[in-house]
């Protein structure tokens, strides 16, 4: 399966295989653990902060894409792995408690896959975006909602898993 791309319905990840013990045991044999620890420091101060300008600030140096005038609502929770699979277009809102995953380990396997939030899109509260996924310009994800699949430009989608609304 290694380099397997397309895995899952409607994204685009590349996944491989872990071996007798399942991926998240073997993490530190993927990502450096300096390296994930600085990012759960920066990505968790960022949950905290009331600072849009310093949240943004913090989550570049995770080597997350942040566009201008991004708004990341308190507690969001961004991939402490690979958050460099993670971006955001400029004038997003990304709502309070909302994860987006560059990243999933399953039983077997890991996969790892880009997050792409085009411009002028929401994200509501308490989504969650798989990887391989992109949310097109102007697309709007209403709370609670699990998008495992790309949402066009303009899109209005919601529910679980995520579909479209209009």
């Amino acid at each position: 399966m290694e380099g397997q791309s397309g895995k899952g319905k409607g994204r685009k990840t590349e996944a491989r295989k872990a071996g007798a013990v399942n991926p998240l045991r073997m993490w530190p044999a993927f990502v450096s653990p300096t390296r994930v620890t600085m990012n759960w420091l920066l990505i968790t101060l960022s949950k905290i902060t009331p600072s849009l300008s310093f949240k943004n600030w913090l989550l570049r140096r995770t080597g997350m894409k942040i566009g201008k005038n991004v708004s990341i609502g308190l507690d969001a929770m961004f991939d402490i792995f690979f958050p460099e699979n993670i971006e955001i277009g400029d004038n997003s809102v990304i709502g309070y408690g909302a994860t987006l995953l560059g990243h999933e380990f399953l039983v077997k396997e890991w996969r790892t896959g880009r997050i792409k939030v085009g411009k002028n899109c929401m994200i509501g509260a308490l989504s969650l975006v798989m990887p391989g996924v992109e949310i097109g310009d102007g697309a709007t994800v209403a709370a609670y909602s699990l998008v495992n699949r790309d949402v066009p430009p303009g899109g209005f989608y919601g529910g679980v898993p995520a579909r479209s609304l209009r």
